[in-house]
């Protein structure tokens, strides 16, 4: 009877088998996205007739479910695949991560040795002080007694306050060092390892079999970012541009010697084709709002930044004061100044949003440490989100080279192949890299090139009188470049940032490359142009400024000169008596613009004038 009992309980096991299995896996390749990456394991095991569960364990957290894809079946069928999170199972710790805890343990346990000894010499002061006390009450001690112990209390207390300080010191001193290991523990360490993950697949096979499997899934919390070192000797050469991408990773599994290759597409972004219907007309209150559009261009996620500032103005280009800008996900924020200007420095979040009364609130991905934005007006939203770029302007010195040809054996040292796609391209890494999941950043140098520029300085004394050189750089689009930010050195000195922004539907791309102190701009109104009068009921005020333009360079320079008469929004108001000398006028802006040639040590003159006249009882902005 006990042998039947025996054999039912066992018979289940022996007809279906118990085949899980727990398999190790390697990680082979990684496809980076600029949000995102996929993750591509290789694992080799053996599985017996029948449906056999294997189970990929030690997994990021952070996989899309929907994303994994497995291949290397051979004559085998998926029967399920399950994705699911073990949180009994914690990530191994690298071993720089281990060598810095135990220096921490051992730290601590020092410092908590020099606390208990900081404990002892604080009781024995304490019991010193109290037998003082009880010894005062002693009326029968002699003198010679009292000296005794009065020097005997004396001694020791200065001796207890000496290690004391001594003891302190040493204190302080660990402290420092335990402060920086755990800064440094912090930066390293993956908050993330706490938990992993587990994929689970059920394997039906009809024979004995090895297979190579090849596991493919989607993961967040990684991607890269442009950035870009622009560089010209002179404005005689060419720019020559240095494209890189700063790789950033953590989700919670460290990529150690892995093929690596970089793709500007991005899975996140929404796919699905917007259906057109028809808009119908109505009475009602209120005006019609659209709903906001999905941005077709959008910056890149750049965790390195820090501080972020800019300017916000309207439709108009004019300032808006007073904006909101909040980091999104805290409470971190600002407001912009009278000029529209703001600086917020950035804690950890990836969004920027900016809001204000009457105004579409917009929000912008944390890709530069420049944002420059425009907002629109609530009832009239624009469906995209336009950031202030440099746009084409005229220049005249243009600097040539001959483009060499690439070798189809090899894009460069970095980049093995570039791969351009329909959509998007892909930069195949030649080497090997580890990127460890952690806030640390790998920068790879997957481009680099010349590109014709056309160089001109430019100068708008009424916002700024610093002048500026430009490059207007033609047929960039074949270097497939994203918007990004971009340090800029100009004859072998660092000049500064600036931004990217490819995005432009203008056949050139303007790049600012700092200013020239060497070049002296200076606008002042003309006294005799300050007479107010009235005329009825009407006040009139004539305007008039000069501008003042020196080149102390040693060379002569081509320059473009702009300032701007007003433009009357109100039939009360009117701007009469333009004169702007040479200058080419848009009536249509108020934009004057002279295209100036300066040759070295000269100085020019340029002046321009105008009648405002306006009811006298109103007042007018200027």
């Amino acid at each position: 009877m006990r042998t039947l009992t025996l054999l039912l309980v066992l018979l289940p096991t022996i007809i279906f088998g118990n085949n899980e299995k727990r398999i190790s896996s390697t990680i082979k390749e990684v496809t980076v996205y600029l949000s995102g990456a996929r993750i591509q394991r290789t694992a080799i095991t053996d599985l017996v007739p029948g449906v056999n569960e294997i189970i990929f364990y030690d997994l990021s957290n952070k996989i899309d479910e929907n994303s994994i894809q497995i291949s290397g079946l051979k004559n085998a069928s998926i029967l399920s695949i399950n994705y699911g999170i073990n949180y009994l199972e914690k990530k191994k710790n690298s071993e720089e991560l281990d060598s810095l805890e135990n220096q921490l343990e051992l730290l601590l346990l020092q410092k908590n040795k020099l606390e208990n000894v900081l404990s002892g010499l604080n009781h024995e002061m304490k019991v010193l002080e109290n037998n003082q006390r009880i010894g005062s009450d002693q009326t029968d001690l002699s003198l010679d007694k009292v000296k005794q112990i009065s020097t005997y209390y004396r001694k020791r207390s200065v001796a207890i306050q000496n290690e004391t300080y001594v003891i302190n010191q040493k204190k302080n001193k660990l402290q420092d060092d335990i402060s920086k290991i755990i800064n440094q523990i912090d930066k390293l360490s993956d908050h993330t390892q706490e938990e992993r993950g587990e994929i689970k697949i059920k394997i039906d096979v009809p024979s004995v079999t090895n297979l190579e499997l090849k596991l493919n899934y989607n993961v967040t919390d990684a991607g890269w970012f442009p950035l870009y070192d622009i560089k010209s000797k002179s404005t005689d050469a060419p720019l020559k541009i240095t494209y890189k991408a700063n790789v950033y990773q953590k989700t919670g599994t460290d990529w150690n010697k892995t093929k690596v290759i970089l793709s500007t597409g991005d899975p996140t972004t929404n796919n699905i084709k917007p259906d057109l219907t028809t808009r119908y007309l109505n009475f009602g209150y209120g005006s019609y709002k659209r709903r906001g559009g999905i941005n077709r261009y959008s910056s890149t996620y750049n965790p390195n930044i820090k501080t972020v500032s800019g300017i916000v103005t309207d439709h108009k280009g004019l300032p808006l004061p007073g904006v909101n800008v909040i980091e999104k996900g805290t409470s971190n924020g600002t407001s912009t100044d009278f000029d529209g200007r703001y600086t917020i420095n950035i804690q950890q979040g990836k969004q920027l949003t900016f809001s204000y009364v009457g105004f579409a609130t917009e929000k912008i991905k944390i890709g530069s440490s420049i944002i420059n934005i425009n907002l629109e007006e609530d009832d009239h939203a624009l469906e995209e989100v336009v950031i202030t770029g440099y746009s084409s302007s005229s220049g005249y010195r243009k600097a040539s080279h001959n483009k060499p040809k690439r070798k189809k054996e090899s894009y460069n040292l970095t980049v093995d192949s570039k791969q351009e796609g329909i959509t998007t391209t892909r930069f195949v890494i030649k080497k090997e890299y580890t990127i460890k999941s952690n806030t640390d950043i790998t920068t790879l140098e997957i481009d680099n090139f010349d590109m014709d520029a056309t160089y001109s300085y430019y100068v708008a004394p009424e916002l700024n009188e610093n002048v500026f050189l430009t490059a207007k750089l033609g047929d960039w689009e074949q270097f497939d470049l994203l918007e990004g930010e971009a340090n800029i050195y100009f004859e072998g000195s660092y000049a500064g940032k600036t931004n990217i922004d490819p995005h432009a539907t203008k056949d050139s791309l303007m790049i600012s490359l700092g200013t020239d102190p060497n070049i002296i701009v200076k606008r002042k109104p003309l006294k005799k142009f300050k007479r107010k009068s009235f005329y009825g009921n009407n006040r009139v005020i004539d305007l008039g400024y000069s501008i003042h333009l020196k080149n102390n360079k040693q060379n002569s320079i081509h320059l473009i000169l702009e300032d701007r008469i007003p433009i009357s929004q109100n039939k009360e108001i009117k701007v009469d008596n333009i004169k702007t000398n040479d200058a080419d006028f848009d009536t249509k802006t108020g934009i004057m613009k002279w295209k100036l040639t300066i040759k070295s040590k000269a100085q020019l003159e340029k002046q321009f004038s105008y009648e405002l006249k306006y009811p006298k009882n109103k007042r007018v902005n200027l």
